[in-house]
């Protein structure tokens, strides 16, 4: 089988685990028989130190490699707060031209936009900073809730571990899903992960409204998620009509009094789950009817049940 050459990017700053967790999913593939020749690259050649202070070799620049089958671009905490510098862009757009497949890493995806790579394509990256991503590159557009995203050749991935999510999906196409399976079950991973990163971020924050009227109503429902908060009842606290509390919450937060009210319950019933609470616990608490209703809110926002939910993030003790 002729080998299938992998090259990652990395440079000062670079998130380790972006780098070692894909890596270790095509070294781990070449124990069932994948035939993966990994190399580091840098924008210069020289060595890099990543973001906890570990010195990485790298094998050599960018532009003194042949074409690699698949490139990827690591992440960093550096280039959301921060513009790209033009040598690294530089160092992401010369060899994406001649490679088979570019991808990114968590936030590589801002060091792909500033080379012109995801320029009027669908991409992803860290849920925490996916509106700067927007705002950095127009012409994509951002899918805040996708573990990874595939636009033709280019794939772009969540947050940090969603790469080892992107580097079995890799595998399993250049390989079929047993080769994928068999790597998964070795490092211990999902196959394929239940729901979106939206399962992962915090809680709703929004900016507080404008109006004073409409914060009164803003504090009421957080002050108490389980009260008669219809659109009628809320409507009353201002002794205004349903149709002008409705525009107000359209014009101010962009969403309706009955999704905002859905949405505080759902925040306080995660919580609730986080803190051990059951399921069917966490929707009384939380204000909804019952479970079902809690349930089909879930399904809608994350593509998990509650009690799925409760098991993954309710404690990390067996």
């Amino acid at each position: 089988m002729p080998a299938h050459r992998v090259a990652f990017l990395v440079y000062d700053g670079v998130t380790l685990l972006d780098l070692a967790g894909p890596a270790e999913v095509f070294k781990e593939a070449n124990r069932f028989g994948a035939g993966y020749r990994i190399a580091l690259l840098s924008p210069s050649g020289a060595d890099v130190t990543s973001s906890l202070g570990v010195r990485i070799a790298v094998d050599g620049a960018v532009t003194a490699q042949p074409a690699h089958d698949t490139f990827l671009v690591a992440g960093s905490d550096i280039y959301p707060r921060r513009r790209v510098t033009g040598d690294l862009a530089d160092a992401a757009r010369i060899p994406a031209a001649a490679a088979g497949r570019v991808a990114s890493i968590c936030t590589g995806a801002f060091v792909l936009a500033a080379a012109g790579l995801l320029d009027g394509k669908r991409a992803t990256t860290h849920w925490q900073v996916a509106h700067e991503l927007a705002a950095r590159c127009p012409t994509c557009h951002v899918e805040p809730d996708a573990i990874y995203v595939r636009d033709g050749t280019t794939y772009t991935s969540a947050g940090v571990t969603a790469g080892i999510d992107l580097a079995l999906a890799l595998v399993e196409e250049d390989h079929g899903p047993g080769l994928a399976r068999d790597v998964a079950c070795a490092l211990v991973v999902y196959m394929q992960r239940a729901g979106g990163q939206s399962q992962f971020s915090a809680p709703l924050r929004g900016s507080p409204p404008r109006s004073p009227a409409l914060r009164t109503i803003t504090d009421l429902v957080t002050a108490n998620p389980g009260g008669d908060h219809s659109p009628g009842a809320l409507a009353k606290h201002l002794n205004v009509s349903t149709r002008h509390l409705t525009r107000l919450f359209h014009d101010e937060l962009a969403t309706t009094p009955a999704r905002y009210v859905e949405s505080i319950r759902f925040d306080l019933a995660r919580a609730l789950l986080d803190q051990g609470h059951t399921a069917t616990q966490a929707a009384a608490l939380a204000g909804f009817p019952g479970y079902e209703s809690l349930r089909r809110v879930f399904a809608r926002k994350l593509s998990i049940s509650p009690a799925a939910y409760r098991r993954r993030f309710g404690t990390a003790r067996r």
